[in-house]
């Protein structure tokens, strides 16, 4: 995991988020924009403001109208990747969270596979990455799992800080059905290792969390959910405690130290940017000795794990490093 900002600290990534919204005053109702996310979006009464839904979709085209509706509403925002088991388990359990607080505020689910500006602006170096946004500013709240109780706690102190800012309104979903609808069903039951190893990862402990992996691996070898948690639990060792300047910069200044151009590929691959990722790592290929070019293969071979081996963008990367080899 790496280290953030605290509560209240703005974001910044290659996408400013303050330039897609200009502000209106807290209570104001959000000027219109073209493809919105809160499309039917009507005023209610006692301050309140009507939406198709208190759980949307944010994208990198619409996420402009998201922008304004948080002058009036605070917008929790979840990054999470359909690969990822701990971002899938904390998106459904967030979603129960916020429709808990019955309108107070609104979450806007976010997939960085297909939101890569979303993904970089809110420096989502690793998922879950969750966030606020207050009157058009963004706020950093936590990444990786967290229990429930915690969760609740962080949205307390958004509810603080968005009355500081005047933003107390509540959100009004025309259809309440439809909120109760999650990312996924919910999962069946871990497998003792597994969830030995998801109460570690809730806790930071990487490293128990590997070993429980391993042991379950070396109980059934053919355990695939044991080699894709072990992957990912890996990548988030390996970034844990890291920034991102911390990161590039030290790759920038020893451009021939492997580790570093490694560690620059796993930041790639966790913030959305999985084609620079295989990239970087096919194009250290050719320079590297034998015993470089099979690291670079093993770590290839493991973050097809973590974004899934039936992602379309790692066949023909298996194909490239293939060529490569032989």
């Amino acid at each position: 995991m790496t280290n953030m900002p605290p509560l209240g600290s703005n974001l910044r990534g290659a996408v400013d988020l303050s330039s897609l919204v200009n502000r209106a005053p807290a209570g104001t109702t959000p000027a219109a924009t073209t493809g919105a996310p809160v499309a039917g979006e009507a005023a209610a009464p006692s301050g309140a403001v009507t939406l198709p839904s208190l759980v949307l979709d944010g994208t990198d085209a619409n996420f402009g109208e998201l922008l304004e509706l948080s002058s009036r509403v605070p917008v929790v925002v979840g990054l999470w990747a359909s690969w990822s088991e701990p971002s899938t388990q904390l998106m459904i359990a967030l979603e129960r969270i916020v429709l808990g607080f019955a309108g107070k505020f609104v979450l806007a689910r976010v997939d960085i596979d297909t939101n890569p500006q979303l993904a970089q602006a809110f420096q989502a170096q690793s998922v879950p990455t969750v966030a606020a946004v207050i009157t058009g500013q963004p706020v950093q709240l936590f990444n990786g799992p967290l229990g429930e109780e915690q969760i609740t706690e962080v949205l307390g102190r958004v509810l603080e800080l968005a009355a500081q800012q005047g933003v107390t309104g509540t959100a009004q979903a025309t259809d309440a059905d439809a909120d109760a609808e999650p990312i996924a069903a919910a999962p069946e039951p871990l497998p003792p290792h597994h969830l030995e190893a998801y109460t570690a990862i809730e806790a930071g402990d990487y490293a128990t969390a590997q070993s429980e992996y391993r042991t379950a691996l070396a109980q059934n070898p053919n355990d695939t959910m044991a080699v894709a948690g072990l992957a990912q639990v890996s990548l988030l060792a390996r970034l844990q405690g890291k920034t991102i300047d911390q990161i590039r910069n030290g790759a920038a200044s020893a451009p021939d130290d492997l580790d570093a151009q490694l560690l620059v590929a796993d930041l790639d691959l966790s913030g959305g940017h999985i084609e620079d990722a295989f990239d970087r790592l096919l194009g250290l290929f050719t320079a590297q000795p034998a015993a470089g070019r099979n690291t670079i293969r093993e770590r290839l071979l493991e973050l097809f794990e973590v974004v899934g081996q039936d992602d379309p963008r790692v066949p023909p990367t298996r194909s490239r490093l293939t060529a490569l080899l032989y």
